[in-house]
C-alpha cells in the first residue's frame, strides 16, 4: 500500500510499504478515505521530536471497515468509522476512569501511558496517512457513523482529534454559559476551541494569532480576532473586561510559540494567559509541550523546561488543566452535533489533496503558506 513516510527533517515521501493487516483477533482493518495533516505532525516533520525515519505519519483518520478479527463483536465490515488518535484498550485502570489518552495497555513503555497512530513516543503504531490502517481493539476504538458519513466526511474526520481536542481545552478551562474566553492560537485546534466555546454559550470569545487567513475563520463564527503583531493581546482583553481579565483561557499553540518577529519563546502563550485570565479563572492547555525538544532555544528548552510566571498564577488562584485529549470522552456527543447540523467543523478546511501529493502539502502547511489552514489527504 502507499503511505506517507518520514525521511528526515522537512522531508516526507509517498512510498510503497507493507500492507496493514489483521494481527490480533480484536483488530479491525480500515480502508482510509480521509486523513488530516495536523500541527502535531509538523513538530515531527520539522525534526523537533525523536520520530524515527521510515515511519508513517497520520493520527487523524477515518474510513471504511474492510476486515475484522474474529474477536470483534460490534464493528461490521462495510461500516464507516472515525478513529480517535488515542489508541486505547478500554479496560486498564486509566481507561476505566475515562483517561483513554493515557492507556496503560497500548503503550509499550512499561512506565509510560498513552498511545497513538504515527506519533513520536506513543508506541510503534503506523500512522493512517496511508491506504489502509490496522486499528487495535477495534470495538473500543472505532466510532461508527451514520448514513451521512460520506456526505459529511470532512466534518466527521475532525472527530479523530482536533474537534474533541478544542472541546477538551474548554472543558479543562471550565467554560460555562456566559463566560468570556480568550484563546491563544488560531490554528485548527484553536479554531475548534473557539467553536466549542461558542457551542457552550460563551458570551464573548477572543482569538489571538497573527495570520489573517486564520483570524478571518475565527471571525466567521463570531469570535473577536486579535492580531498580536499589531495589538498587545493581554491589554486588549483587559481593556474589554474593565481590567479584570477573561473568565477562561485556552492555550492552543504549544512549545514552538514565537513572537511576531519570529523569536521562539515556549513560555510566551502561557504567560500571556496567566496575565489575561482573571483571578480564580481557568486555563486549558492542549498545545503540545514535550520533555525533550532537539531544536529548543536554550538548554532548558531542549529539556522541556520553561519559565512561566508561576508566582503570578499562584497568586491569582487560577486552575490550569493540561494534557492530550481523551477523544472517546467527547466524540459521541460531538458526532451528534455534526449529524443534526449544529456543528460544522469542516469550515476550516482549505485543501483536499490526493495522498500522492502529500509531500507538497506538507511543505505548504509547514511553511504556513497563506490560505493553508487545514489539509485533508484522500487516498482515493
Amino acid at each position: 500500500m502507499k503511505a506517507v513516510v518520514y525521511k528526515g527533517p522537512n522531508e516526507v515521501n509517498v512510498e510503497e510499504v507493507p500492507d496493514a493487516t489483521i494481527e490480533r483477533p480484536t483488530d479491525v482493518l480500515v480502508r482510509i478515505t480521509a486523513t488530516n495533516i495536523c500541527g502535531s505532525d509538523l513538530h515531527m516533520y520539522e525534526g523537533r521530536t525523536n520520530f524515527e525515519t521510515g515511519r508513517t505519519f497520520g493520527h487523524e483518520n477515518m474510513g471504511e471497515v474492510i476486515e475484522i478479527g474474529n474477536g470483534v463483536d460490534k464493528v461490521k465490515v462495510g461500516e464507516r468509522v472515525v478513529l480517535p488518535f488515542n489508541i486505547s484498550c478500554g479496560f486498564c485502570k486509566n481507561c476505566e476512569r475515562g483517561f483513554t489518552n493515557y492507556c496503560m495497555t497500548t503503550q509499550s513503555d512499561p512506565v509510560g501511558a498513552g498511545a497513538a497512530y504515527g506519533f513520536a513516543g506513543m508506541g510503534p503504531y503506523p500512522g493512517g496517512q496511508a491506504q489502509m490502517l490496522r486499528v487495535p481493539y477495534g470495538d473500543n476504538n472505532c466510532l461508527r457513523l451514520g448514513e451521512d458519513a460520506i456526505e459529511k466526511q470532512n466534518d466527521y474526520v475532525m472527530l479523530s482529534d482536533i474537534f474533541p481536542t478544542g472541546y477538551h481545552a474548554t472543558e479543562m478551562a471550565g467554560v460555562i454559559p456566559g463566560d468570556t474566553v480568550v484563546i491563544y492560537g488560531a490554528g485548527p485546534v484553536g479554531l475548534m476551541a473557539a467553536l466549542s466555546a461558542t457551542i457552550k454559550g460563551a458570551s464573548k470569545v477572543w482569538v489571538v494569532d497573527r495570520r489573517p487567513d486564520r483570524l478571518a475563520l475565527a471571525e466567521q463564527i463570531g469570535a473577536i480576532p486579535i492580531d498580536d503583531s499589531k495589538t498587545d493581546p493581554v491589554q486588549f482583553v483587559l481593556d474589554q473586561t474593565k481590567g479584570i481579565g477573561a473568565d477562561r483561557g485556552c492555550e492552543c499553540v504549544g512549545y514552538q510559540a514565537h513572537d511576531p518577529q519570529g523569536t521562539e519563546d515556549p513560555a510566551m502563550t502561557l504567560n500571556r494567559l496567566i496575565r489575561s485570565v482573571r483571578i480564580t479563572g481557568g486555563i486549558g492547555v492542549v498545545g503540545v509541550f514535550l520533555p525533550a525538544d532537539p531544536g529548543g532555544i536554550d538548554e532548558n528548552a531542549k529539556q522541556g523546561k520553561i519559565a512561566i510566571d508561576y508566582g503570578q498564577q499562584w497568586l491569582k488562584g487560577q486552575n490550569i488543566g493540561s494534557g492530550q485529549c481523551p477523544v472517546k470522552k467527547y466524540n459521541r456527543q460531538l458526532r451528534e452535533l455534526i449529524a443534526v447540523g449544529k456543528a460544522k467543523p469542516s469550515w476550516i478546511v482549505s485543501h483536499e489533496i490526493p495522498l500522492s501529493d502529500a509531500a507538497d502539502a506538507y511543505k505548504n502547511f509547514g511553511d504556513r503558506t497563506d490560505g493553508w489552514t487545514k489539509v485533508i489527504l484522500k487516498p482515493e
